[in-house]
C-alpha cells in the first residue's frame, strides 16, 4: 500500500483516545512549567506507542481474536488465567472510569471557554455524559469510527493551526529533543508518557482491526502504515500543545489552571478567535476520548466473558459495560472533582500500569504457537522490552520518591 492511497483507518481511534483532556493538560503544564525541555518524552512516547500498537494489531489480525482473548488463551494455567483476567479488568475498569471523569470534565472546560460559562460545570458535564451515553448505546461501530476520525482531524486543524500563529523560538524547540529532566519535572515527564502510551488503546486497537486487514504480509504492512501515520499525527499534536504552552508562558497567567491560562494568553496575543480555536480543540479532544474509553472497556469485558459464538450476548455485555463507564465518569465529573488534578493523577497512574500490560502483550506477540511466522522477531522483542523497561524505571522512581526513598 502506498502513502498516496492511504485513508485514515482503525488506528485513528488510538489517536482519538490519547489526544484527550489529559494530553492537553499534561502538555500545556509541561510547556508552561518547563518550556520545551520535555519534548523528548513525547518523541519516546510516540515511538513506544507505535511499537506496542503494531504488536497489538498484529496479534488481532493474525489470530482473529481480541487482545484480551489472545492473552487469556495463551495462559494455560487456570490460576494464571484468572490472575491475568482480574488484573486486566481492574486496570481498565478503574483506569477508564477515572479517565472518563477527566474526559467529561475536560469537554465541559472547553465548552466553558467557548462561552457556555452561564451554565454550571456540573450541568455541562451532565450534558456531555448524556450525549456520550446516547452515542455508546445507539451508535454503530462504522459511523462511530468515522465520527472519531472527524474529531481527530478537527483537533489537528485547531492545535496545529493555533501553533501557526504563535511566534516560536525554533532553536529552543530543537533543544527540547535532547533527553534531560529539569528539577521537579519527573511527575510531568511520566504524565506525558502516560497520556500517550495508553494501555486501553492496546485492546481498543486490537478489537477495531479485526476484519479490516488480511492476515498476511500485505495486510500487516497496511496496518503498520495506518498505525505509524495516525500515531505520529497524535505525537505532533501533543508537541504543538507543549509549544503553545512554552511560547505563551511568559505572559500573565490567570491562575485558574493550564487550560485557562493558555486560552487567555492566546486571546491576549491574537484576540478571541485564537481562544475559540483552542477551546474547540479541547472539546474535540475531550469528547473523542469520552467515546473511546468506554468502548475499549466494553470490548475487553465482552472478550473476557466469552460470547464468541453468541453475538447478541456479546453486544449486550459490550454496551452495558461501556454505558457503566460513562455513568461512573459522569457522576465523578458532576460532583466537581477538580479536572486538572484528576487528569494528571490518572495519566501518571497510567504510566505506572503500562509496563504490566505491555509485558503481557510482548508475551503473546512472541508466541509462535499463535502467530507462527508473524510472531515477534529478536528486534521487535528488543524494542518492546526497551519500552517496558524505560516505563517501569520511570514509574519505580516516582513511587520511591513519593515514599521519600529517592531524592
Amino acid at each position: 500500500m502506498s502513502v498516496t492511497r492511504y485513508r485514515p483507518g482503525p488506528a485513528m481511534l488510538v489517536t482519538a483516545a490519547f489526544i484527550g483532556p489529559g494530553t492537553v493538560t499534561a502538555c500545556a503544564s509541561a510547556g508552561i512549567g518547563f518550556g520545551y525541555a520535555l519534548l523528548w518524552a513525547l518523541v519516546f512516547a510516540t515511538l513506544a506507542t507505535i511499537i506496542l500498537q503494531n504488536m497489538a494489531a498484529r496479534v488481532a489480525i493474525v489470530t482473529g481474536q481480541g487482545l484480551a482473548e489472545a492473552i487469556l488463551e495463551a495462559a494455560a494455567n487456570p490460576a494464571l488465567r484468572w490472575t491475568i483476567a482480574a488484573l486486566i479488568f481492574a486496570s481498565l475498569a478503574i483506569g477508564n472510569s477515572a479517565y472518563q471523569a477527566g474526559n467529561i470534565s475536560g469537554t465541559a472546560a472547553g465548552l466553558k471557554l467557548l462561552g457556555a460559562g452561564t451554565l454550571s460545570p456540573a450541568l455541562l458535564a451532565l450534558a456531555t455524559g448524556l450525549l456520550a451515553a446516547a452515542l455508546v448505546v445507539v451508535g454503530k461501530p462504522a459511523w462511530l469510527e468515522k465520527l472519531l476520525i472527524a474529531l481527530v482531524l478537527a483537533m489537528s486543524l485547531a492545535f496545529i493551526g493555533g501553533l501557526a500563529v504563535i511566534r516560536v523560538d525554533w532553536g529552543a524547540v530543537l533543544s527540547g529533543f535532547l533527553p534531560r529532566l529539569p528539577a521537579d519535572s519527573l511527575f510531568t515527564a511520566i504524565a506525558l508518557i502516560g497520556t500517550t502510551v495508553v494501555p486501553y488503546n492496546l485492546f481498543l486497537h486490537a478489537a477495531s482491526v479485526r476484519g479490516k486487514f488480511a492476515p498476511d504480509a500485505e495486510g500487516l504492512a497496511a496496518s503498520n502504515l495506518d498505525t505509524g501515520l495516525s500515531v505520529t499525527l497524535g505525537g505532533l499534536l501533543s508537541m504543538a500543545i507543549v509549544t503553545m504552552g512554552a511560547a505563551t508562558a511568559k505572559l500573565t497567567a490567570s491562575g485558574a489552571g493550564p487550560l485557562d491560562d493558555i486560552a487567555l494568553r492566546l486571546e491576549s496575543l491574537f484576540g478571541m478567535p485564537a481562544r475559540i480555536v483552542f477551546a474547540l480543540g479541547l472539546v474535540g479532544a475531550g469528547f473523542s476520548s469520552a467515546l473511546t474509553a468506554p468502548l475499549a472497556t466494553g470490548y475487553v469485558l465482552a472478550e473476557m466473558t466469552g460470547g464468541a459464538n453468541d453475538p447478541v450476548r456479546r453486544t449486550r455485555i459490550f454496551k452495558r459495560t461501556a454505558l457503566a463507564v460513562v455513568v461512573i465518569g459522569t457522576a465523578f465529573a458532576f460532583f466537581a472533582v477538580n479536572p486538572v488534578e484528576l487528569i494528571l493523577i490518572a495519566q501518571s497512574a497510567n504510566g505506572l500500569l503500562l509496563p504490566i500490560l505491555a509485558a503481557f502483550l510482548l508475551w503473546v506477540a512472541a508466541r509462535r504457537q499463535s502467530l507462527g511466522a508473524f510472531a515477534n522477531g529478536p528486534i521487535a522483542n528488543l524494542l518492546g522490552c526497551a519500552v517496558v523497561l524505560v516505563c517501569a524505571g520511570l514509574g519505580a522512581r516516582l513511587i520511591l520518591r513519593s515514599a521519600g526513598l529517592w531524592p
